[in-house]
């Protein structure tokens, strides 16, 4: 599954160097807006224990770990929606994101400068989240117009349209973003279309000194961002990009003992990937064997063949039947055949929608 993740903000809020860390990348990161013109995208594994349990489980000889794409977009301005800063570039690739991570800088120095003149997480979110709300209004108007035709003609299809895009308009105009509408099941359909940029699922960055890790979540700044986010329904990870960056560059085992030395237990990278996955709506099933244990990504709700396509498509063609284990299940009576002797081996078929931690096999002919 082709999904990305783009991380926004601010120039000069950290998100190059957040990236590199996520990623190893590489990508330039310096102290002058604009560093990063054209998108950077790395591929990100994602951390899961059960993959590692399930490959000693089977003695597996190859363990291969789910992974999405993460997408370093330039910092946006007041004015983007109008162009100011390359602005309309760089709109124009959130467009080709599924979900958004929005890094907010909540330290102080005074050798990285900031574009707004001071650190002000309220202001640094609502500059994004104006600019993102005004390119859609702009789409919306333009789009409530060429409907205006239609409508007269009464065509159901037609006078549906204008009435979700009105909408989406009025809540717009009140500087609300789309994600905050409720929408019908016929609403959502006709929503994939329109591709909103205030419709993506977001998740704030807060990226604080590496000083404040200790006390990372009774940081006024980080307490601001977390009151904007709880209206909003989303989440915020405070991390130290500068610290993430140091732990990126080391051995597991030398990880392990710097994470101790700062009392975690994981990385903030490692909460970002899990807490971004869950935001595109992922969840993972498991196929395993001898040859190899895999994580595959699936979207929450997909049915048995459509999971089974993710692995070939004559998979999802000739899909006959799924037989599945619970994660919690194989590990509770320790092997696949003692878990089907204890009758928790299931035999499901079309309609099944996957569960996270299903271990699936797929009966399939073409």
């Amino acid at each position: 599954m082709a999904l990305k993740c783009g991380i926004v903000g601010l120039p000069n809020v950290g998100k190059s160097t957040l990236f590199n860390a996520i990623t190893q990348a590489g990508a330039e990161s310096a102290n002058y807006p604009f560093c990063t013109i054209d998108p950077n995208v790395g591929m990100v594994t994602v951390p899961d224990k059960r993959l590692e349990t399930l490959s000693k489980l089977y003695e597996t000889k190859k363990e291969i770990p789910t992974a999405y794409e993460f997408v370093d977009i330039a910092g946006l301005v007041a004015g983007a929606s109008k162009g100011e800063g390359l602005g309309n570039q760089f709109l124009s690739h959130i467009r080709e994101v599924d979900a958004i991570a929005h890094v907010v800088r909540c330290f102080e120095d005074e050798n990285i400068t900031h574009v707004g003149g001071n650190i002000n997480p309220k202001t640094d979110i609502d500059v994004i989240n104006i600019e993102l709300i005004l390119a859609d209004l702009e789409s919306m108007e333009k789009r409530l117009q060429k409907l205006t035709s239609k409508i007269k003609t009464k065509d159901k299809d037609a006078l549906a349209e204008y009435a979700l895009t009105e909408k989406i308009l009025n809540t717009l105009k009140d500087n609300i973003p789309a994600r905050k509408l409720s929408f019908n099941e016929e609403e959502e359909k006709k929503l994939k279309g329109l591709n909103l940029l205030t419709l993506k699922p977001i998740i704030y960055i807060a990226n604080i000194s590496e000083n404040d890790i200790g006390s990372k979540d009774n940081l006024p700044m980080v307490k601001a961002i977390q009151e904007i986010a709880n209206k909003e329904g989303s989440r915020v990870i405070p991390v130290s990009a500068q610290i993430e960056s140091e732990i990126a560059q080391l051995s597991a085992e030398e990880k392990k003992e710097f994470l101790e030395t700062l009392g975690l237990t994981y990385s903030g990278l490692e909460e970002i990937i899990r807490a971004t996955y869950e935001l595109l709506g992922l969840i993972t099933y498991f196929t395993a064997g001898v040859q190899e244990c895999r994580a595959r990504t699936v979207n929450e709700g997909t049915k048995a063949p459509a999971a089974a396509g993710v692995i070939h498509t004559d998979f999802e063609r000739g899909f006959i039947k799924a037989e599945v284990i619970s994660y919690g299940d194989l590990i509770e009576y320790g092997s696949e055949a003692k878990a089907k002797e204890a009758g928790k081996l299931r035999i499901e078929g079309k309609e099944y929608i996957v569960k996270d931690g299903d271990i699936i096999h797929f009966r399939f002919n073409v």
